[in-house]
């Protein structure tokens, strides 16, 4: 019997990727978005799956439309990666992050309870909820300290996913995952604004690229490795919570010199440091313990560092150079 997979936010850089694992996997795979004028399959058609996903429309605001879509589709497991994901963002838009991805997260889960509550539920939680956190690795039992609207609201739909899987025996889990990247990354996340900045300095088609805090470390994989991770969570006997990450911390201004080294250049004659780009709170380290996610899950990142950045060049240049950036 064909298993069916739900994802929300399938039209993003992790539901994409997702999509494409649990198709390789043998799913039937559903799709929701919002209705929009237009519907953005980019990263479904880059990865070649656009026409093997149906998609479906609903509003995670809406908890009559989220039942709908969980009725309709009747899905042996669901993954809720829909959110106003972008850090900087949120400090400009708090309430609709808030609204999107704390209580949308809230609502798809009651839509789960009254439906049909032996769903599996996965919920992408953040590494951001750890902010400030004085732990260092984190780890499943760090503290959290959110230094966002966008980390408080992850926040608060992790603890509403624990709650559910605590009062009411559903199977509910946490991916609490650390950055992860990928060459169909948005050009508003940091990465990706490198990657792409290198391929059109080192093609003639820009000059400069202007960033904020070059001094913050994070803890960087491949958003294809992480997928796989969620989708290991759900397989168990047990539902629990889990840090996926590779325990290894870069600087921006690391990333940069690989980026741009990888192509010949040195970084230091393109970029310059703008202070309107820093946050209002910056979180300056995030490194993640991911023992216990390799332990029981048997999860291990394949893709380090080094082939990170090679990848996301590589497809960058190709983009630029085909004229499709």
């Amino acid at each position: 019997m064909v298993k069916k997979a739900l994802i929300t936010g399938i039209t993003g850089q992790d539901g994409a990727y997702l999509a494409r694992f649990l198709i390789g996997k043998g799913y039937k795979v559903y799709g929701m978005v919002r209705r929009t004028s237009m519907v953005n399959t980019s990263r479904l058609e880059y990865l070649g799956i656009k026409d093997k996903v149906e998609i479906l429309y609903g509003d995670m605001l809406d908890l009559s439309s989220l039942q709908r879509v969980v009725e309709n589709t009747e899905p042996d497991e669901i993954y809720n990666l829909a959110a106003q994901s972008f850090v900087a963002t949120s400090w400009e838009q708090p309430i609709l992050t808030a609204e999107v991805t704390g209580l949308g997260a809230l609502k798809l889960l009651e839509a789960v309870r009254l439906v049909n509550p032996k769903i599996k539920f996965y919920q992408a939680s953040s590494s951001e909820m750890f902010g400030a956190s004085p732990d260092l690795p984190q780890n499943e039992s760090s503290r959290f300290h959110p230094r966002s609207p966008y980390a408080a609201s992850k926040l608060f739909a992790h603890w509403m996913t624990v709650n559910y899987r605590e009062s009411y025996g559903m199977f509910t889990v946490s991916g609490i995952l650390f950055n992860h990247e990928s060459p169909i990354r948005g050009l508003e996340f940091v990465t990706r604004k490198i990657t792409h900045a290198v391929a059109m300095i080192k093609e003639g088609k820009q000059d400069k690229l202007l960033l904020g805090n070059m001094a913050a470390k994070r803890d960087w994989g491949f958003a294809g490795d992480y997928v796989k991770a969620m989708w290991m969570m759900l397989q168990q006997d047990e539902p629990d919570d889990y840090v996926v990450a590779t325990g290894e911390t870069h600087t921006v201004r690391e990333f940069c010199e690989k980026a741009f080294g990888y192509v010949g250049l040195d970084y230091q004659d393109y970029v310059e440091v703008s202070p309107e780009l820093f946050r209002p709170a910056d979180v300056e380290v995030l490194c993640g313990d991911s023992s216990k996610a390799r332990m029981k899950l048997g999860w291990k990142p394949d893709v380090d560092f080094d082939g990170l950045i090679r990848m996301m060049v590589d497809a960058d240049l190709k983009r630029v150079r085909e004229g499709s950036y």
